[in-house]
């Protein structure tokens, strides 16, 4: 995400620690306190980044081995934590969709995910964040299919997918009209769900997307199952 900032700029990933030297050395040797200060608040954007990607990593290698790692709950914790002390309403919004997502996914905890994958949406679209409002959308509709609210999930995944399309992202695209192929199967759109499959496959073909491919095969096995 890349959000470390010295003077309203971005700062790449190769230079937080020269510049965590700089301020070291303004204050130790200039006397600026309030180089203590940056310092500490631009470190903490460094820590905050790096949790989440560490937490992202951590439920990546989740979804390949069916295994929790004890630390992707902390680290989603710390990011949210530290994105909100900043005042980073976008990094928030990441950090509360994966807690979310971490309840969701790993624990099956759908009661605690719902609320957390709602203020991921409200804090992403006040911060203008369309990808993250995609991804709470998407995992909202997939909370509203395990419970059976069809429309909702419906309507959750359509817009999850159109912010996706907006933003070039189409293996996203891809994963999400998945989604809504069984969606579609259950209300027993069967024509419709072929329709959804065959764009998928073509989407995640173009894109790379070996797992989603996948995840377009099973869907047409179930469609099979059922003509």
């Amino acid at each position: 995400m890349g959000r470390w900032v010295t003077g309203g700029e971005a700062m790449g990933a190769e230079g937080w620690t020269e510049r965590a030297r700089a301020l070291y050395e303004e204050a130790v040797f200039g006397g600026d306190d309030g180089a203590l200060t940056a310092a500490g608040h631009e470190l903490d954007a460094v820590e905050a980044d790096l949790s989440l990607a560490r937490g992202r990593i951590a439920h990546a290698r989740f979804l390949r081995d069916g295994e929790e790692d004890p630390d992707e709950l902390p680290l989603f914790l710390r990011a949210r934590g530290l994105y909100r002390s900043l005042g980073d309403t976008r990094g928030e919004a990441e950090a509360v969709f994966w807690l979310g997502t971490y309840h969701q996914v790993v624990r099956h905890d759908h009661d605690t995910a719902l609320p957390l994958l709602e203020r991921s949406y409200a804090l992403a679209s006040a911060a203008g964040d369309r990808l993250t409002m995609s991804y709470a959308a998407r995992h909202l509709g997939i909370a509203a299919h395990a419970a059976g609210r069809l429309d909702v999930a419906r309507e959750r995944l359509e817009e999850s997918t159109r912010l996706r399309r907006e933003l070039g992202f189409l293996p996203g695209v891809a994963a999400n009209l998945v989604g809504l192929v069984h969606v579609a199967l259950d209300e027993g759109r069967a024509g419709d769900a072929e329709t959804l499959a065959a764009e998928a496959a073509e989407l995640a073909e173009a894109g790379g997307a070996k797992a989603i491919l996948r995840q377009v095969e099973e869907a047409r096995a179930r469609l099979a199952a059922t003509s």
